[in-house]
């Protein structure tokens, strides 16, 4: 299998037209970003474990939300989960920067040194609370968030820029949640939509108060 091969038989199939998310699907190589162990299956549509509890996401799943972003070469996108790196690499053949931020410290490192090794240069990492997003660097055109809160964070919904879209999975983590697109038409107005159920990991970490954040 190869990436033309799921492109092809998995993602055009189920609706993802966007060229420029195809052609990143296609320039991305996602065995890269799954585990040694699982690599015969790294172009199959199904998410994949890796360390520490944590998923790569299905194939179809990234083309979809980073579709759903409607982001272009000018774009800041900020990510709420690195984990294997995989989405954040598909983004960043996209957008002009990508702030991403891991709360396990072993992933993001892991992941940096991944995407860093690649050659990609307009991503910025940052290790801690995703929940908190990364505001210093704010306001972003898109935010994706790859694990699911149960509602989805103010803090998050603040550093979008006017027109913005947030891509989120929210509801409880017993059961299968809701990826929603939301849209940012004002001060305090944003537009919501529904697109799928879907089932991710829970968005971990403390969120009482923003802990010390590592870049």
């Amino acid at each position: 299998m190869s990436t033309e091969y799921m492109v092809e038989t998995q993602i055009k199939p189920r609706g993802v037209t966007n060229p420029e998310v195809l052609r990143a699907m296609r320039t991305v190589s996602r065995d890269l970003f799954v585990p040694e162990n699982y690599r015969n299956l790294a172009f199959s549509d199904c998410p994949l474990p890796i360390p520490k509890g944590q998923t790569i996401s299905q194939p179809y799943m990234v083309a979809a939300m980073t579709e759903l972003l409607a982001i272009d070469s000018t774009s800041k996108v900020l990510e709420i989960g690195t984990g294997s790196g995989y989405q954040t690499a598909v983004l960043a053949e996209i957008a002009a920067e990508v702030y991403t931020v891991e709360i396990v410290e072993s992933l993001g490192i892991q992941a940096r040194n991944l995407l860093t090794g690649i050659g990609y240069t307009n991503i910025h990492f940052r290790l801690g609370d995703g929940y908190f997003g990364w505001p210093e660097n704010g306001p972003y055109d898109a935010v994706i968030v790859t694990a699911a809160p149960e509602e989805v964070p103010a803090t998050l919904l603040a550093q979008m820029s006017l027109g913005a879209r947030m891509v989120i999975p929210v509801g409880p983590h017993a059961e299968s949640q809701t990826l929603r697109l939301i849209q940012r038409t004002g001060e305090d107005q944003y537009l919501n939509r529904d697109v799928m159920a879907v089932r991710f990991v829970p968005l971990t970490g403390d969120h009482s108060q923003p802990p010390a954040e590592k870049n």
